[in-house]
């Protein structure tokens, strides 16, 4: 897919980027993909991390917000993170603390 060049950023009332605005036909192509995995995800995995904390880095969370969404303490998830293969059920947890699929955290 062809990344459109038609996106508009729009800033808060402090000048950082609040949302992102882009084509609805980008969005619905996105929709019809959506166990795609970002290139800075990816990368991440490739410079060593796994693919709990490459999401998580790239969701720009930390450890104790994806615990206190998962309902688990922060030291509990921080085990998981470092876990190549977790089980199934780990991964759709997790997958839903992150608001993407559980296919996204396999390698």
């Amino acid at each position: 897919m062809k990344l459109s060049t038609d996106i508009q950023i729009i800033n808060d009332a402090e000048g950082k980027p609040a949302f992102v605005v882009f084509p609805y036909a980008q969005y619905v192509a996105q929709k019809m993909q959506p166990d795609l995995i970002p290139h800075e995800v990816v990368s991440r995995m490739v410079d060593g991390a796994t693919p709990i904390r490459a999401w998580r880095e790239y969701l720009n969370l930390t450890q104790e917000e994806v615990a206190k969404r998962m309902g688990i303490s922060q030291p509990a998830f921080a085990q998981q993170e470092t876990v190549a293969k977790p089980r199934k059920a780990t991964r759709e947890k997790i997958a839903s603390a992150f608001g993407i699929t559980a296919n996204q955290l396999e390698l």
